[in-house]
């Protein structure tokens, strides 16, 4: 198993909605991109301006994703290949350059809308909880959008689909917003100089694969499994173990949710230490 069928290779791209999804996902980067801005400017911090870059340079490592789950971006119209805004192949797979829009909108949005409460303690387990659902039910229209649409699809031998949408693929995708976001807050926290947030690059991939590699290696496994070994009740066992292990990483995560820094600004607020740090 996991080898991506002719039928899939040779597939049509909509033209229609690739031009949809790439210069509706830019769009939504760039009113993003001036939130994070405004942000960073109140605040005098690049933390969100970085946790957007870090996420949309994390893109260049979408390959490595698309082997181990069976993701395929078609690149075919009218019978002939190269029909994909493309800016690089690796292992076989054609990378549209929204790749890089769709990581940012993906997983560095809860940076922008959840990240200050989080610095000052003032989000909880629930609070956590309910981010994992929002970012969840976020990835999962993303995609089915994509893979409802012959834009791209995942092509392996899925067991609980949603419109031809995997959900695990969604509930691992919202751990690892859960995984990055925590951890960037973190090290927004105990950095001493502004320079320190540059660490947030090397953190997006490490929770990247930390979160599909790790907790989805059951799922990975299973999907690849050689005949005789393999069968769709595997699948199923596998599936509903990554689901119940993304629960258990998400409310463990809730145990390593900041408390409240012990200064506050004139207004209240928790100041980042970045406030009073030099470049």
């Amino acid at each position: 198993m996991g080898r991506t069928p002719p039928d899939v290779m040779r597939h049509e791209l909509d033209l229609l909605w690739q031009n949809i999804f790439t210069w509706t996902s830019w769009a939504i980067v760039a009113v993003m991109l001036i939130i994070a801005l405004r942000m960073c400017l109140r605040q005098r911090t690049p933390f969100y301006i970085l946790a957007c870059l870090a996420a949309g340079v994390a893109a260049f490592a979408e390959p490595l994703y698309d082997v181990a789950f069976d993701l395929w971006f078609y690149d075919v119209h009218n019978g002939k290949p190269g029909a994909m805004y493309s800016h690089f192949t690796a292992f076989g797979v054609v990378q549209p350059n929204w790749t890089h829009s769709g990581y940012i909108i993906l997983y560095s949005s809860a940076c922008i809308y959840v990240g200050r409460r989080i610095y000052a303690g003032r989000l909880n387990r629930i609070g956590l909880l309910a981010v994992w659902v929002a970012e969840i039910i976020t990835s999962c229209i993303f995609e089915i959008v994509g893979t409802g649409t012959n834009v791209y699809t995942y092509y392996g031998p899925y067991e609980l689909r949603i419109w031809n949408y995997p959900l695990a693929i969604g509930v691992l995708e919202g751990t690892q917003v859960i995984f990055f976001t925590v951890l960037a807050v973190h090290i927004w926290r105990h950095v001493s100089t502004r320079w320190g947030l540059l660490s947030l690059f090397p953190a997006f991939p490490i929770t990247m694969f930390g979160a599909n590699f790790g907790i989805g290696s059951p799922l990975i496994i299973a999907l690849h499994l050689s005949a005789p070994t393999f069968s769709s009740g595997i699948v199923w066992a596998a599936t509903a173990l990554t689901l119940a292990l993304c629960s258990i990483a998400v409310i463990w995560a809730g145990k390593f949710l900041p408390k409240p820094p012990s200064k506050a600004d004139p207004d209240g607020e928790p100041t980042p230490h970045t406030l009073a740090a030099a470049i």
